[in-house]
């Protein structure tokens, strides 16, 4: 079994915050691949499907975002599940708005839901990187995960979200690069191609003049009238 844990806050006030990315990952996932509906269980609310031939369980912490590893250290306990079978969704102050990376282990950086969750099954999980963009300055950084997204940024986080569906199987069966490549295609989706032999628009041609039958006098004459 794989673990797929997104990070965020409990409750409505924060369901559009921007430090709910995390849980706005595995919801996308669970209806885009049919997983069952959600249940409380190890202090959060989890939801079971598959994906491929992976049997995967989403789970929202609801201890709140300090607390996410004792929720996640619970889970991998009762299903006897190790660091290389978890994958944390979470939201990314130094990346730009509507990027994402992959990273196995490693440090939190700061992220106080990864320092939760070092602190109760160690650093050797996968995460998933889901970038918000950062403020500008560290003193507005608590202020800025905790308001919704603004609405200029529903167009790229629809994307972002279609895109982690549509990779979640790759995901969860190790191929990161086709993952990424699908959340690629719906950020960038290719140009339509011209379909080949298609012949290019012809100018109309100018209509021919018609013949000038006037005497030689005549023209002459015409020109001073």
């Amino acid at each position: 079994m794989k673990l797929f844990v997104g990070l965020g806050n409990p409750g409505a006030r924060y369901a559009g915050n921007r430090h709910n990315i995390g849980y706005m990952a595995v919801e996308a996932i669970a209806s885009a691949h049919g997983f069952g509906p959600w249940r409380s269980r190890f202090q959060g609310v989890t939801s079971e499907g598959r994906l491929g031939a992976e049997q995967v369980l989403l789970l929202k912490p609801e201890t709140f975002m300090n607390l996410s590893g004792q929720s996640v250290g619970e889970a991998m306990r009762f299903y006897k599940l190790s660091p290389a079978d978890l994958t944390v969704f979470h939201d990314e102050l130094d990346l730009a708005p509507g990027r994402l990376r992959l990273k196995q282990g490693g440090g939190h950086a700061g992220h106080n839901g990864l320092r939760s969750i070092h602190a109760h099954v160690g650093e050797a999980y996968g995460r998933v990187r889901l970038g918000i963009g950062h403020p500008g300055h560290k003193d507005a950084v608590a202020s800025y995960v905790l308001n919704d997204f603004a609405k200029a940024d529903q167009g790229w986080l629809e994307d972002l979200l279609r895109g982690i569906a549509d990779g979640a199987e790759a995901l969860a069966r190790g191929d990161g690069a086709r993952f990424q490549n699908a959340v690629a295609l719906r950020m960038q989706p290719p140009k339509p191609e011209k379909p080949k032999g298609e012949a290019k628009p012809v100018a109309p041609e100018a209509p021919e003049a018609a013949p000038d039958t006037r005497s030689a006098l005549q023209r002459l004459a015409d020109r001073f009238r």
